[in-house]
């Protein structure tokens, strides 16, 4: 029997143990920490649980694909719920609304006053992007950009068109500004860069198609929240007997004549026929194959934003906020300016926050909150004390006078997440959540491929390499790996 030797338990990583197995391969799965799911973490502090980090759930598809390779349906191991709105927005002016899955709702429950022309434009922009996904998304997504033969399959053909049309080729926010003439849903779709970590005011036109999988397909609450993908994982893989063992670092990979020939984990030598990394690429070169030259070019790529995070338990509930909240600055170009050009937190940033208990409500104690509050900054470690403290205070004053309530004392628990702590935990180079950015029209081409160009037998697989990061990518990433072998 041919074996696998998995680096890393992120999604990437426990999704491809999964389907080796499918294709007949022994395979052990080796994490550093003391629990798999990568960034897809959770938090447990005096009573409140907390997703840690990705907090929206959407294409299930890619899920089930999974699922159905093994044999297994799965809807026995995770339940979720499809939800009828994606976010409630937020707005420096003091209006909010709800964006609905049904259009006509927006304009129905929503104290925001829609025009007839403003309903056509969301109705033409989301058509347009269904189109854009449907001829031309899957290729990005399901396909490996580093083989010529992608560019000659039928997806290819399907999708020059939209490839090449300037539309598409130039910065996101351009598209949107020339699309719409609400300034409100101008920043709402230019929000979508921000999903690979990403400025639409660089990011090409092209991500625009990130708004069908959220608004046209829609946006689901797995039942015990984002972990419970991660506990599903691990019961299938241990059911498929994936071998997964915690608290094991790879130090180093072995190499002789262009393979793999062992991994040394916790001083232990152990050897596979392949091999494939859920790490960070660029620490994949720097960490475990001492190779200095791809590490250097690996990160002379523009990281992808990082961010700040803070898991607050609130004593008192909100009516008003839903599952998925944004709080959007008054300036959106100076938040990204400052975060890409400026290598700083910005002045005045966009807040997101997450309240998992809204749904599931034993996620913090009654009549509470669990609080999961993030805003974009810079990769890297530049982030002092001092600045996160004054962050902390500019996010709370936002969220009080918007909210009209005095947050600060409402915390009666705190943690905090930082890109130094991301990058300590999961092996991400500057704690940037997703490699490279997508600022520039080659990005996608140019993103690391899935097997390495030195190495026969050593495979990528996670948000740092094709086609990129979040949990749909991450699972498509894993599926592209296997179907190379």
């Amino acid at each position: 029997m041919k074996t696998a030797i998995v680096i890393g338990g992120g999604i990437g990583g426990l999704a491809t143990a999964i389907r080796l197995t499918s294709k007949g391969y022994q395979v052990e799965l080796y994490e550093k920490n003391a629990e798999v799911g990568g960034k897809v973490s959770e938090l447990q502090l005096d009573g409140f649980r907390f997703d840690m980090g990705p907090s929206l759930f959407t294409m299930p598809e890619y899920l089930e694909d999974l699922f159905k390779s093994a044999g297994k349906d799965l809807k026995d191991y995770l339940k979720y719920q499809k939800l009828d709105h994606s976010c409630h927005y937020f707005f420096s002016d003091g209006s909010d609304f709800i964006f609905y899955d049904n259009i006509d709702q927006l304009a129905h429950k929503n104290n925001f006053e829609f025009s007839h022309a403003d309903l056509a434009d969301i109705r033409s922009y989301l058509s347009e992007a269904k189109l854009l996904f449907d001829r031309s998304g899957r290729l990005f997504l399901e396909k490996s950009l580093q083989k010529t033969a992608s560019y000659f399959s039928k997806q290819a053909i399907k999708a020059l068109p939209q490839l090449i049309n300037p539309k598409h080729l130039k910065p996101l926010h351009q598209k949107n500004a020339s699309h719409f003439k609400n300034q409100k849903l101008i920043q709402l779709f230019d929000r979508y860069a921000t999903y690979n970590g990403s400025s639409p005011y660089q990011a090409p036109a092209m991500l625009s198609m990130i708004s069908h999988l959220e608004h046209n397909i829609g946006t689901f609450f797995p039942e015990g929240g984002m972990y419970g993908i991660i506990s599903a994982l691990v019961t299938l893989a241990e059911e498929c007997g994936v071998k997964i063992i915690n608290d094991a670092e790879v130090q180093t990979l072995e190499t002789n004549k262009g393979q793999i020939t062992a991994a040394i984990i916790n001083d232990e030598r152990k050897t596979a026929d392949i091999f494939v990394s859920n790490m960070d690429v660029a620490f994949v070169y720097k960490k475990l194959l001492n190779n200095n030259r791809r590490f250097l070019h690996e990160t002379k790529k523009e990281r992808s934003s990082s961010a700040l995070v803070f898991y607050w338990g609130i004593n008192q509930s909100f009516p008003n906020l839903n599952l998925h909240n944004i709080f959007f600055a008054g300036d959106y170009k100076a938040e990204f300016e400052a975060i890409f050009k400026g290598k700083e937190i910005p002045v005045s940033p966009t807040i997101y926050l997450n309240i998992s208990s809204k749904l599931k409500p034993a996620d913090a104690p009654s009549g509470m909150e669990n609080w999961f509050v993030m805003i974009n900054v810079p990769a890297g470690d530049g982030l002092s004390e001092e600045n996160i403290k004054d962050t902390k205070m500019v996010i709370i004053k936002q969220l009080s006078h918007t909210l009209n309530a005095d947050i600060e004392s409402s915390i009666i628990v705190e943690q905090m997440l930082r890109p130094q702590d991301i990058s300590n935990r999961t092996f991400s180079f500057k704690g940037a959540l997703y490699g490279a950015s997508s600022n520039s029209l080659t990005g996608s081409f140019t993103r690391h491929s899935n097997f390495s160009k030195d190495f026969s037998n050593l495979y990528f697989v996670g948000g740092t390499v094709h086609p990129g990061g979040g949990i749909p990518l991450c699972l498509n990433s894993a599926k592209i790996v296997v179907d190379s072998l």
